[in-house]
């Protein structure tokens, strides 16, 4: 099976070979981490103590994981954790995020990566943030002897259409999974359609409104409207996670109301890095005076300009605080939608468009709570703004009601803890082939 998969990936990564160089060149992305991604030669851990290796994609993941570390460490110091992502954002947000920690890139899904990551990881425990089915990874983990585990366990429709058509390998991996800590009961019926155990699923809830921050006055967002020069009367406008052209659109909202509402600021955070410099020329071509987050601190906050491009990476959740009025982007057109948690659980006054699959549980409470607001084009975007801005009630009670729905969702991180306790328990020796032995 190994060996299939392997040439299969092999096939793959040859016929990706053009893009994957092109965008290397352009970007930067994939030319970090080789050694690590094809090799598995991850930080050799040295330490005897149980340890949880935490695979957290990109940015979001981990982001997301970020509660149960904390957790772990307060409840559980004698355990160690290790964290592993995929992308070069990803990598990056990791090392500022978890200091102390061992972060690295994770062994692309070649049986001799994965299994000499593990030889050199020696972990007690995978666990997979949402949903990571690497058929390698997973099986090299058993053989070492460490559990894995999936939390915050995530399917959406589309991805369930996708794994059914692999349902021979993605069974497999499935049946090799000790617990899978679903986000809701609807994604736990689509891991036991695929063939997942039912005694391995548990329905937690999600760890993302435990992580989300409540105190508009946290150091991080005071910080960061301190460095933009917000003031108190001034009323925040924030597109976040934006893809293409949502930050037109929020910007056409801004110009079609800025005259009337001189309070009005805009803040635009781009959801990738790439689109920074293509957003930057628009806002640009648009002729309003803007400026770059990256260069508040070297050319000092210009009065005029109140338009503000977020080029920086990580800050989301910190922005989100500084925010009165949000949009949140990815959800226009087809990308599904991004996280709006964080900026409901600042009472901020919520809107996203009509494209939010990825969320959509979490959409429909929203909104069964009368908490947030759809807007389908970039007409009803204005329209959403104004309406905020003519009737600060109505804004403020859309706030009330989103910081009060997140509020009744918190405690899936201790759920979540209470259920890897009996995975992180070190088995004895002789089940565990590689945990003798020195890394390679």
């Amino acid at each position: 099976m190994a060996y299939l998969t392997n040439l299969v990936y092999l096939c793959v990564l040859l016929l990706a070979s053009p893009w994957l160089i092109y965008q290397a060149a352009r970007t930067g992305k994939y030319r970090a981490g080789f050694r690590e991604k094809f090799l598995g030669h991850a930080p050799v851990r040295t330490g005897d103590k149980p340890c949880v290796w935490f695979h957290a994609v990109s940015v979001g993941e981990v982001n997301l994981i970020s509660p149960l570390v904390r957790m772990i460490a307060a409840q559980h110091p004698d355990w160690e954790c290790v964290i592993s992502t995929t992308s070069l954002t990803g990598f990056n947000q990791a090392r500022k995020k978890y200091l102390g920690y061992s972060v690295f890139y994770c062994p692309l899904d070649f049986s001799w990566a994965t299994r000499a990551c593990m030889r050199r990881v020696r972990p007690d425990c995978l666990v997979l943030a949402e949903l990571e089915l690497w058929p390698n990874l997973i099986r090299a983990a058993g053989d070492s002897g460490a559990s894995v585990a999936i939390i915050n366990g995530r399917l959406s429709e589309k991805s369930f259409g996708g794994y059914s058509r692999l349902s021979w390998i993605v069974r497999r991996s499935l049946e090799q999974i000790e617990l899978i800590a679903a986000q809701n009961n609807e994604y736990a019926e689509r891991f036991r359609a695929l063939g997942a155990p039912a005694t391995s699923i548990h329905v937690t809830g999600s760890l993302k409104f435990d992580g989300a921050v409540t105190d508009r006055n946290n150091s991080v967002t005071q910080s960061l409207r301190r460095a933009a020069g917000i003031s108190s009367q001034d009323i925040v406008l924030l597109a976040g996670s934006t893809q293409q052209p949502e930050e037109m659109l929020a910007l056409e909202a801004y110009n079609a109301l800025r005259a009337r509402y001189p309070h009005l600021r805009l803040i635009v955070v781009p959801r990738h890095p790439e689109r920074f410099e293509e957003v930057a020329t628009q806002l640009q071509a648009a002729g309003v005076p803007w400026q770059r987050r990256s260069r508040l601190s070297t050319e000092g906050i210009r009065p005029e300009a109140r338009v503000l491009l977020v080029d920086t990476i990580g800050e989301l959740g910190g922005w989100w605080g500084a925010a009165d009025i949000a949009f949140v982007g990815g959800s226009i057109h087809k990308r599904g939608g991004q996280n709006m948690i964080e900026p409901a659980a600042y009472g901020a006054a919520v809107s996203f468009g009509p494209n939010t699959r990825n969320f959509r549980d979490i959409v429909r409470q929203l909104l069964g709570a009368n908490a947030a607001v759809v807007v389908n084009d970039g007409v009803e975007l204005t329209a959403f703004v104004e309406r905020c801005l003519s009737d600060r009630n109505y804004a403020q009670s859309l706030g009330a009601r989103a910081q009060k729905f997140v509020s009744t969702q918190l405690g899936a991180t201790q759920r979540t803890l209470l259920l890897l306790e009996d995975l992180v328990t070190p088995a004895p020796a002789d089940v565990l082939p590689f945990k003798d032995r020195s890394a390679a």
